[in-house]
């Protein structure tokens, strides 16, 4: 974060808080970490199995356990109107992780969890335990390092005049919140929206270009994933992941075409997004500028990496909301996923059930009732990702303290 040091700029910031935070503030009965999750009664568990094999899921825990042993021991982890610290989790991924490499029935598996673990399940969508899960995955795009007319289309590092301002250190009442923005006239402003960086060229010596690509509509569903690989023309490929943002509210360009009746929301998907855009290039710009957020990339040497800073796993990292759930933990998830043929076609629907880890966020991943599946990269990835919106159910699990 950015240091502010001119006294004048609290004036700025006080008419930003009052302008636009008080818009932002959830109202009293939104949920909170310690009201979206419930701790179940051990007769109401849910029968525990696991579609996949679990070298990932060791792989997944192993992760989760690298960023914990990070923190200070002491930090607390909500679970509903329980707290645990980050000891108390690393002990219980570990025990996890010894057990299931014993590669137990699915009966010694719902025993050892019952006999060792707590379970508590998200309270879901309206109270209703029923969770909206969604997917993302890992593009692959083909760049450049110097524009040409070709590609033309850049992938933007953080601006150098954007600020990022801890609310907290003004108040305890906004602790947790900040805002994005940006100097001008002696005060902070609301940073530059989608439609000013796109079409104004407002980032002009502003901001360094990591890469050029041939398409705008690559560019948007990038920043939508958060990461993905630039592959270069001298054989190396970058990988891009998401930095910060502009600051603004997040809107999709889903809802719109479906509120215009151009795409029905039964037929939904990524995919016949990028078609109706590709059919209507007139109307582009319009579409994408719905969306005033535009997001922010960092190279990394690793990727793709999750809101906790380790490396996803495909079918085990999941993202949901950060300022509800616990990082890091060890889920439950259960749901539907695709089944495709030869052709790259979905057959049919599939129960999806299996262990997971929390292990990113997103700006669409809020409340509840939402969870996104990180689902690596590929064809099988892209399908996934982009036509997955079935309903299920979402628990986490942590050792009963000795």
């Amino acid at each position: 974060m950015k240091k502010i040091t001119f006294c004048w700029c609290i004036i700025g910031i006080a008419l930003y808080l009052n302008i636009f935070i008080s818009g932002c503030i959830r109202p009293t009965k939104a949920p909170t970490p310690e009201s979206a999750m419930k701790r179940l009664s051990s007769w109401s568990f849910p029968d525990f199995t696991d579609d996949m094999t679990y070298d990932g899921l060791e792989h997944s825990i192993q992760k989760s356990i690298s960023y914990l042993s990070k923190l200070p021991p002491d930090r607390e982890f909500i679970f509903g109107k329980d707290r645990y610290a980050t000891d108390h989790m690393i002990r219980s991924m570990q025990r996890f992780q010894d057990y299931i490499q014993t590669n137990p029935s699915a009966g010694e598996l719902n025993e050892f969890i019952r006999s060792n673990y707590l379970v508590y399940q998200s309270i879901g969508r309206e109270g209703r335990g029923e969770v909206l899960y969604t997917g993302y995955y890992e593009p692959r795009l083909s760049g450049r390092l110097v524009r040409n007319e070709k590609y033309r289309y850049p992938i933007y590092a953080v601006p150098q005049d954007l600020i990022t301002i801890d609310l907290s250190l003004f108040s305890d009442s906004y602790t947790g919140k900040k805002i994005i923005g940006r100097f001008t006239e002696k005060t902070v402003v609301p940073y530059y929206e989608r439609s000013a960086i796109e079409a104004n060229g407002v980032l002009d010596g502003r901001a360094e270009v990591l890469a050029w690509v041939k398409d705008p509509i690559d560019v948007f569903f990038l920043q939508i994933q958060g990461s993905g690989k630039v592959y270069l023309d001298n054989g190396n490929a970058l990988n891009v992941h998401y930095h910060t943002t502009n600051g603004r509210p997040y809107r999709s360009i889903g809802k719109l075409l479906i509120d215009e009746e151009k795409i029905s929301r039964e037929e939904m998907s990524m995919q016949k997004i990028r078609e109706y855009l590709e059919r209507h290039p007139q109307e582009l710009a319009s579409v994408l500028n719905y969306n005033p957020s535009y997001v922010f990339f960092k190279i990394e040497p690793d990727g793709p990496l999750g809101s906790i800073n380790v490396k996803l796993t495909p079918g085990r990292s999941i993202a949901t909301d950060r300022r509800l759930f616990p990082k890091a933990a060890l889920t439950y998830i259960t749901t539907e996923t695709p089944v495709i043929d030869g052709s790259e076609q979905i057959q049919r629907w599939t129960r999806c059930a299996r262990f997971a880890l929390n292990q990113d966020t997103g700006g669409a991943i809020t409340g509840p009732g939402r969870v996104d599946i990180f689902w690596g990269s590929g064809p099988y990835a892209e399908i996934a990702a982009g036509h997955m919106k079935q309903t299920g159910e979402l628990y986490f699990l942590v050792l009963k303290p000795e």
